[in-house]
Order: structure tokens, then sequence, then C-alpha cells
């Protein structure tokens, strides 16, 4: 594999963080990778991924990327008595060094998301213990992302690193954050397990198993579902994808597995053209993939009655042992890269409801993954919000979402297609 391969997906490489919640009550190892990196003369250059080891190279005409992938013993690992008393654990990789100018994946993305954590008292700093600030992270082996991506790709991905490291393109940091896997014990007397939220770019949900596509290199959702699965026996994945872009890496992923759940909801004809309603999953998968074209315009409105009627008897029948979630602020209304009417207040009801759903059917698993949203003001106001959920606080949307750029939703198109994707699934 050489560099020029990444050039049909501009932004295509970064942190990846995912991190799981197991056993009934319990948290154990949150996982992340990362996959810093510039882009040089158009083409992206990404770091090698080492086994248990720092790694050091130089920089040579400014363009660098710097990265640490340690595999030593957890460095973070909270008290019982703080998991018993969170109610939200997050986690935080904003690949600073992976951007391009004028490109709407930005490095801006997470820290705006941050910032507005920070300016909203969101943070451990103000909340004590009622939030968790996970800093320190074991990093995902090669056999990890294997589980999803096929080993030719990954190895080719840590030739062309070698290659640019090599040539002097690549600046491997060892000084920067580990990220590494925290070994997280929750009480079992815990009846209110906290909420996950790693936020994390570039997105993961177009990486499809054989290589990055779209502005995702690794699937961290998926990943994360297949480690849940091996490692902590929580067979049965349900993944709810509300990114505004159909999750087509995810949706392939497990299109033949039985005991992983995909639903994604996306705008109909957005990128990549994937996710019919027909794409149900095959041989022994068929029924475990659901996909909800909605119609461009479709809001709050077509939200609720799509998680109503659709997501919750889907999660029902399934009997999942964790909830994941693809969680896209790309869908609201002040989005420059699609066409839904989603609101900071639509986003503070998904949130809340998942949340329940988790309670109700898993135990409270439930692990939210960033993937996209690109106006930065509707993106990190919609966060907060999803993070005032978690913490059963009531929304403060009103003050950010203005109702008089709305318009009427497609009702008779969002009644159509859910009707279809109903009589489809036998809901």
């Amino acid at each position: 594999m050489h560099l020029q391969a990444f050039s049909p997906f501009p932004s295509s490489a970064g942190n990846v963080i995912f991190f799981v919640r197991h056993h009934l009550y319990k948290w154990k190892s949150h996982i992340r990778i990362d996959v810093d990196g510039k882009f040089v003369g158009g083409q992206f250059s990404p770091k090698k991924l080492r086994r248990g080891r720092r790694c050091f190279s130089r920089s040579i005409g400014g363009a660098s990327i710097s990265c640490s992938n340690s595999m030593g013993k957890d460095l973070y690992v909270p008290s019982n008595e703080k998991i018993t008393n969170a109610r939200l654990i997050y986690a935080v990789a904003p690949a600073m060094g992976h951007n391009q100018e004028s490109h709407p994946e930005s490095n801006f993305r997470v820290p705006a998301i941050v910032s507005a954590l920070g300016k909203m008292e969101l943070t451990p700093k103000i909340r004590g213990s009622e939030i968790i600030e996970l800093q320190n992270f074991k990093p995902a082996s090669v056999d990890d992302i294997a589980s999803v991506h096929a080993r030719a790709y990954v190895s080719g991905l840590e030739k062309a690193m070698d290659q640019a490291s090599q040539e002097g393109i690549i600046f491997i940091d060892g000084s920067g954050p580990t990220y590494a896997t925290s070994t997280v014990a929750a009480s079992k007397n815990c009846l209110d397990p906290p909420v996950g939220f790693a936020l994390i770019r570039p997105p993961g949900h177009h990486a499809i198993p054989k290589g990055p596509m779209g502005f995702c290199v690794f699937g961290n959702v998926a990943i994360a579902a297949r480690y849940a699965q091996r490692v902590h026996g929580l067979k049965r994945v349900f993944i709810i994808d509300f990114d505004v872009h159909h999750g087509n890496g995810t949706n392939d992923a497990f299109y033949d597995d039985p005991d992983i759940f995909f639903l994604s909801t996306h705008q109909d004809g957005s990128y990549p053209g994937t996710g019919k309603v027909d794409e149900v999953g095959h041989g022994d998968g068929e029924g475990t993939t659901l996909n909800l074209p909605l119609p461009g315009g479709s809001g709050d409105i077509a939200m609720t009655t799509v998680f109503d009627e659709v997501i919750v008897p889907c999660a029902q029948r399934f009997k999942p042992d964790i909830i994941l979630v693809s969680a896209g602020y790309d869908g609201h209304v002040l989005d420059p890269l699609a066409s839904l009417q989603f609101t900071t207040g639509t986003y503070y009801t998904l949130a809340s409801n998942i949340k329940q759903l988790a309670k109700d059917l898993c135990g409270g698993r439930c692990v939210f993954f960033l993937e996209g949203g690109y106006n930065l003001d509707s993106l990190s106001y919609s966060v907060a919000d999803s993070f005032r959920a978690f913490l059963g606080e009531r929304s403060l949307a009103s003050e950010f979402d203005n109702p008089a750029i709305l318009y009427d939703e497609p009702s008779t198109k969002v009644k159509q297609v859910i009707q279809r994707v109903k009589h489809t699934h036998s809901l």
C-alpha cells in the first residue's frame, strides 16, 4: 500500500478511540487507538502502528504528526466509589495533528465541544463525581483492529507509515498523551451505571473492512462491538447510528452476523448512497440490519416517530447485552453537509431516550461515539445538551435553537418510509 492510496479520502485518518462498557454494572478495558497525521502534497501521511513501545521520528519541512502508543499497565483506574457515583464517563481524542485547511472534518471539532462543556459547567471540575473524564488508555492491538478490518489493510497501512517515517515526513512524539486502555470496575450494587461518550475524531462508520472511506480510517463502533463480544462476553450488540450519512462500513462489517443488530437512520440520497430499506442483512444475519433513509427536511417529529415505532420495538425484540451509538450531529439544521432539520432539542431527546432504552433492556450499558457534525456551534451545543440528558437535567436547547428557520417536515414521505420499514421487518 502506498500513501497515494489514501488520496480518494482526503480526511480519512486520525485519532480513533473506542471504549466499551462490559458485564452487568461493570466497566472494563476502554480502548483507544491513535492515528494522527497531516497532509503533505495533498496526501495523508499517517503514523506507524507500533506495538509495545513508544516511537520517535523527526519533522522535515514543517510537515509532521505526533503520537504515543504505549502498551503499559493501566494508568488511570477510577475507584469503585467514583464509578458508583458517576452518571457520565467521557474521553477526549481531538487528533490535533490531523488537519487539512478548510476541510469540514477539522481539528477544531473536538476542542469546540470541550470548550462548550467547560463554559456550560459540564466537567468533573465543576460536577465532581457525577462526571469522570478518562485520561489514559491502553492502545488497541492490531488483533483488535483486525477483528473488523482485513489484516492486509492494517499491514499495508503499517508499511505506508514506515515509508513516510523513513522519508522524514512523520514526527512521532512520545511525550504526547498516551492513548491507552483503562480498566474501570463499577460497584456490583450500582443500580444506575454511567453512560459513556467517546469524543473523538475523525469519524469511523464509513471505514469498510478492506480500507478507509469518507473521513474514516478505522470503524470505531465496529471494533468496539467485536471487543465487547470477544473480551467481555456481551454477545448481543445493538448499534444505533443517527449520523446524517449512512454508516456503510458498520453495515458491511456485520451484514451476515445475527448477534449484532445495526440500525441506521440517515438522509436519503446522501453520501455514500447506500442504506436502502431493502438492505436487511444476509444469511444468518438477515433481519439484523435495518436502514431507514429519511427524506430531506425531516426533523424532530420524524425522529421521535422513528424512535417510538422502529428503534424501540427492534431493540426490545433483539434483547441486547449492550447498546453502542454512532452519534453523528450532522443532521442538525445548521450543518453544512446535509439538509435534515434536527435541532439541539432533537439530540437531547435522542440521548435521553437511548439512555432509558439501555436501562430498560441491558442494565444501562450504553456508549456513544462521536461521528459527524461540522457546524462547530450546533455540534458543541448539541453534544453538551446530550450530556445534560445523560445527567437527567433539563434541556437548554431553547437558548440555541431558532424555530424561525425551520419549515414543515415532509410528513407524508416520512410516514411512507416508516411504514415500509415496519412492513419489511415485521414491526
